[in-house]
């Protein structure tokens, strides 16, 4: 045997196999420092985890401030979903008006948070439930904060544009609906006469023969707030006060003070848009159509305004007496989608256009493709321009 493989032997035999039951002798500063670092690093951890969690509840909750405004005020997010799974798995054929709604709803959804299709079948039940939870939170909310900003709004405009012998107080829902004389006028249905000293008795007292329901359409929803009784869809839903409740909900409250001419929304939106990209990491507080990438009025957010803020109620319900809102919302709803025909079709279509130029104005960049911008005489010149020092250059 050679010394080198003399020397390996006597190592091998100097190596004993551990007993697992000791254990090898360490410091209490070392053991501590161990468990200090690996605590340390479970911690970490869970800050990473609830970071993501809390930015997708962030998240969640800002794009839920649309839904309200947009898609559905009272029907949950669940039952549009279940509506449209059923029409792909089913027939329908035979589908009623409420679940025509529905589908319409759920298109409209797929149209605002377009990704939420795609979400759904990547989270788990548990997940999927919680992120609809959060949706709902952020929904509700802005539905909060909308009604408290109108019931101000509205006590302003009524008191500026009617001048009543008692003014509307903002911070008193009390001496509003049919108990001010004003207030009651605009709610009054279009059918009859609050000027009626009987008709306005009979309201206040809640007789039979005047009962206000949602099947009625207020004289509020009318331009100049007058209805001709030969064609009730004259000036229907073009009212001053509605249009100022839109504008100060979608665009700003002060875009509101000028509801006569048409809008300057698309100013609106995209001098917010520069100006957050002008100040990088500064907050800029942006209207509600930038958020929500609003650039034209739809049925259900012309839907979503006003009625509220005119009443005597102190609090969100369906429920005012005898007037149903959530049943009012779905025949707002079903007047612009719902319609008998093509010919209705086109005074719908142009009711959205005069809604959309009072809103947003006239302003039609967002339509630009670059196929017209390229015939435009800047980009003309610019290409004459080229073309010559091409020529030149061939000259030479």
């Amino acid at each position: 045997m050679s010394a080198p493989e003399a020397d390996h032997q006597i190592g091998l035999q100097g190596l004993s196999i551990p007993d697992l039951s000791g254990v090898v002798p360490t410091s209490t500063e070392a053991r501590a420092k161990h468990r200090i670092a690996a605590l340390e690093e479970e911690l970490q951890t869970m800050r990473q985890e609830r970071g993501i969690k809390q930015r997708k509840t962030t998240y969640y909750i800002a794009q839920g401030r649309a839904i309200r405004r947009m898609v559905v005020l009272y029907t949950s997010l669940e039952d549009l979903i279940a509506e449209n799974d059923c029409r792909y798995e089913e027939s329908s054929e035979d589908s009623t008006t409420e679940q025509d709604r529905l589908q319409r709803g759920y298109i409209v959804l797929a149209q605002v948070l377009p990704w939420l299709y795609a979400k759904l079948g990547q989270l788990d039940v548990d997940e999927s439930q919680d992120m609809l939870r959060q949706l709902k939170r952020g929904a509700d909310a802005a539905r909060g904060d909308d009604t408290s900003t109108l019931k101000d709004l509205v006590a302003s405009w009524v008191n500026q544009d009617f001048r009543p012998a008692f003014l509307l107080k903002s911070d008193d829902k009390q001496m509003r609906g049919f108990v001010h004389d004003i207030c009651g006028k605009l709610l009054c249905p279009s059918e009859w006469d609050w000027g009626d000293n009987k008709v306005k008795a009979g309201i206040r007292d809640r007789t039979a023969d005047y009962i206000v329901l949602e099947n009625s359409w207020p004289l509020f929803l009318y331009e100049k707030y007058t209805v001709n009784y030969e064609n009730l869809e004259q000036g229907l839903f073009k009212s001053k006060i509605l249009v100022q409740a839109f504008k100060a909900t979608f665009t700003s409250p002060s875009s509101a003070r000028g509801a006569d001419g048409d809008g300057d929304g698309a100013d609106i939106l995209e001098n917010n848009r520069r100006a957050r990209r002008q100040l990088n990491q500064a907050k800029v507080k942006t209207c509600v159509a930038s958020i929500i990438n609003m650039r034209k009025v739809t049925p259900r957010s012309i839907a979503y305004v006003v009625r509220f803020a005119l009443s005597s109620i102190s609090s969100w319900r369906t429920i005012d007496g005898d007037f149903d809102y959530e049943t009012f919302w779905n025949n707002v709803v079903d007047f612009f989608e719902d319609v008998p025909g093509p010919v209705a079709q086109r005074r719908v279509n142009q009711l959205l256009e005069w809604w959309t130029r009072k809103v947003f104005g006239n302003n039609h960049r967002q339509d630009l493709t670059a196929e017209v911008v390229s015939h435009m005489s800047v980009t003309a010149l610019a290409q004459q321009r080229r073309a010559l020092e091409d020529a030149a250059f061939d000259s030479e």
